[in-house]
């Protein structure tokens, strides 16, 4: 009896539902506070901003604070509403937010974390820790309480993706060489555990899911490489989907999705609730594996028979070393990662059914240059940054439905607040 073939969930395209445009300079980090209706951004232009959503429906900075240099990078606890804000001058500073009607303080704790520009910062509420990476090709891990510098590692290059897994105190570092290092943190000491590369470009982006124990990388070579970390099997999954440097990442675990987004704008929502294949590793050989002619280095072959030398090509289904006439046709193999049409050789592509090319991954346009991209799971709402300056904020979740919006909106005003940690 033929198998019955299950229709796909359809991903639904992710709707617009407001944007900011009130910045002077590039947003380098915008996240979305969660239970509220606000965004918080930092920009090159100094400033911190925390935005409100109004009766009109329009985002306002309800906060507008400058800082002495420019903010390149944050990371924000919702449980602690703690801020923690990278700067271009190295320094790390520290908040906590609130809500409510009270004077805003304009003196921060702060703490010299780094020689140059802070890349990555982390807040780890369970070891109290700020985690934070810059181009002096530093990792280094303060007390959140005290900023007192606990443990350093040195990197081989300026890192620009960084992940931290409570579990096993494990930190990911990707840096501009496209490696990926896994090193095991201490309360004042690190170890290193292994690294890997995949990448041929730097690393532009990871995201962690401690669930499944995967991790994802993005680069400046379009690609996405998938690292089965837990199944200790070294598995690494691509997938290319993106025309230009990935620039953000996030897993959405509801629905068991990996959401992508470029500096091109490109938004790629990839369905990672099916059975993926491993890419095979490229065959080496001095001829066609298909008609064994010979490749133009093979100068004994060419002698031989008489025959000019072939340029050697690679089939992306199998891996076998052919050449141009051998691997002629195109085709798109989304289990594979390749949602583009990619060249494969002959016989394999008799092989690829219909079936086989249905895509795994919708694509999307942002209209904008991103620069970063946060999603909040229990919303499902996705917000990107870009280059010009604009913060968007889309719905991701046709099924996803505001628990407050039956509940009529409380129309006093609410006026976030920064204290500084320590005071």
């Amino acid at each position: 009896m033929a198998a019955e073939i299950q229709p796909k969930p359809q991903t639904r395209t992710p709707v617009l539902l407001n944007k900011i445009e009130a910045s002077q300079d590039v947003v380098n980090t915008a996240v979305i506070i969660p239970k509220e209706d606000g965004v918080i951004s930092v920009s090159d232009d100094r400033t911190i901003r925390i935005w409100l959503k109004r009766d009109s429906g329009q985002y306002w900075p309800s906060i507008y604070h400058t800082m002495s240099a420019s903010c390149s990078c944050m990371s924000f606890n919702p449980e602690t509403r703690r801020l923690s804000v990278g700067m271009e001058n190295g320094t790390i500073s520290n908040f906590f937010v609130y809500y409510h009607d009270i004077v805003f303080h304009n003196c921060v704790f702060f703490f010299l974390a780094h020689q140059g520009k802070v890349t990555v910062v982390l807040f780890v509420l369970e070891m109290e820790w700020v985690l934070s990476t810059g181009q002096d090709k530093n990792l280094t891990w303060h007390c959140s309480e005290s900023g007192t510098q606990l443990g350093l590692y040195r990197t081989i290059a300026w890192v620009s993706g960084l992940q931290f897994d409570v579990e096993t105190r494990h930190a990911f570092v990707g840096d501009h060489s496209g490696q990926v290092t896994i090193l095991k943190l201490e309360q004042d000491s690190c170890s290193l555990v292994t690294t890997f590369k995949g990448h041929t470009g730097n690393v532009t982006a990871l995201c962690w899911d401690p669930a499944q124990r995967v991790l994802f990388s993005g680069s400046s070579d379009h690609s996405i490489i998938m690292w089965d970390i837990g199944g200790r099997k070294g598995t690494a999954i691509e997938l290319q989907g993106h025309n230009d440097k990935v620039q953000g990442l996030c897993y959405a675990p509801h629905t068991r999705q990996l959401i992508s987004c470029s500096s091109d704008g490109g938004i790629v929502i990839w369905n990672m609730d099916v059975t993926r294949q491993e890419t095979p590793e490229w065959l080496d050989s001095d001829s066609c594996q298909k008609c064994e002619q010979p490749f133009f280095w093979n100068f004994k072959q060419m002698w031989d028979s008489k025959k000019i030398g072939l340029r050697q090509h690679h089939c992306r289904k199998c891996g076998q070393a052919v050449c141009g006439k051998c691997s002629a046709k195109r085709s798109t193999i989304p289990l594979m990662g390749f949602e583009f049409e990619v060249r494969v050789c002959d016989s394999c592509h008799e092989s690829i059914t219909e079936e086989d090319r249905a895509p795994t991954a919708t694509f999307h346009d942002s209209k904008h240059s991103i620069v970063y991209m946060h999603y909040e799971p229990t919303t499902g709402w996705l917000l990107t940054s870009g280059a010009d300056k604009v913060v968007k904020v889309r719905q991701t979740r046709p099924d996803t439905f505001r628990a407050t919006s039956t509940e009529p909106r409380n129309t006093r005003p609410f006026l976030p607040v920064l204290v500084p940690l320590g005071d």
